[in-house]
């Protein structure tokens, strides 16, 4: 007589081996973020709806250090802002000397807001009040450190002006709760946990940028643009707040297998109410979004979704 494990066995045997599964990698953000849920978000709809693609999102440093990720074929799948998957796509500005010519893109998902946070009762008014305060410009390697590097070039300013500290979301809102800085940079979807829990048990400040700076930034960066933070995204902020933002990528490497990057696409936006209920970014991630906000060329999987739902796509996002 057979035992149950010879059983189990005859039966595997019979019905044949089970269809491997193909590990994906999302490469993502910090957890104080929105490219951490999102990435999440996107894994579970590959999770259901692909067919032997088994996805997992991966906290990493960001948006430059994602590119090269894709790059060195460690990550499958990334989110990085609009200006640095242009850098490395082009090779210039954090890249410069290390151009990146994979760098496809699957579309845009959400535009980042770049919001800064000082105490309720910090003397700091505006960019232009940091000389001499302790401000944390994000994470090193993070889409966070360039888009506040890029504002404050574009306004006569620098990192020399002020001690920068280099603190991940959840640090930062941490040093800001301790006393430990003066204001800091977040560059994200809104709203976003880390203020959000920062927000609830402190009083703080978000600040506005004015019109030329907004202006200035725009003409040094004009992937720049000008948004509205709206009143009470945040407890304690109730009034609107200006700033710049930045569309967020999805990128893939121009290698990657065009049916596998065609069935990834096709699942994002035909079960985009999935995304959506994990966080409320995901209301901006359409075609339409992607056709206007992405700044490199599409993966030929992509442009094949694209077509066949009938999508407006600009010349510069063909190969």
């Amino acid at each position: 007589m057979l035992t149950t494990r010879a059983v189990a066995a005859v039966a595997m045997l019979v019905a044949g081996p089970a269809m491997a599964q193909s590990q994906l990698s999302i490469a993502t953000g910090g957890t104080g973020g929105v490219y951490y849920p999102m990435g999440g978000g996107l894994a579970e709809v590959v999770n259901r709806h692909v067919e032997g693609l088994d996805a997992t999102a991966e906290v990493t440093g960001a948006s430059v250090e994602n590119m090269g990720l894709i790059a060195t074929g460690d990550a499958d799948l990334a989110i990085a802002l609009a200006d640095t998957v242009e850098q490395a796509y082009s090779g210039t500005g954090r890249f410069d000397g290390q151009q990146l010519p994979m760098i496809r893109a699957v579309g845009s998902l959400y535009a980042n807001l770049v919001q800064i946070v000082t105490p309720a009762g910090s003397d700091i008014e505006s960019i232009a009040d940091f000389e001499g305060a302790r401000v944390s410009v994000g994470a090193p390697g993070s889409g966070t450190e360039v888009n506040a590097q890029s504002l404050l070039e574009a306004n006569g300013m620098s990192f020399d002006d002020f001690s920068a500290q280099r603190l991940n979301f959840n640090e930062t809102a941490d040093a800001i709760a301790n006393g430990d800085i003066d204001a800091g940079f977040w560059s994200v979807g809104a709203p976003t946990s880390s203020i959000l829990n920062l927000a609830t048990v402190n009083d703080v400040r978000m600040i506005s940028l004015s019109e030329e700076e907004i202006a200035a930034a725009q003409e040094a960066e004009p992937v720049f643009t000008a948004l509205t933070l709206p009143a009470d995204t945040y407890e304690g902020v109730s009034e609107d707040v200006s700033t710049i933002g930045v569309p967020n990528v999805l990128v893939v490497s121009s290698e990657m297998d065009a049916d596998t990057v065609y069935e990834i696409t096709k699942a994002m936006y035909e079960n985009i109410d999935e995304l959506r209920a994990v966080h409320p970014a995901a209301e901006e991630t359409t075609v339409e979004f992607s056709m206007s906000a992405t700044p490199v060329p599409l993966h030929e999987g992509a442009i094949r979704y694209y077509e066949e739902v009938g999508a407006d796509i600009p010349d510069d996002l063909r190969e």
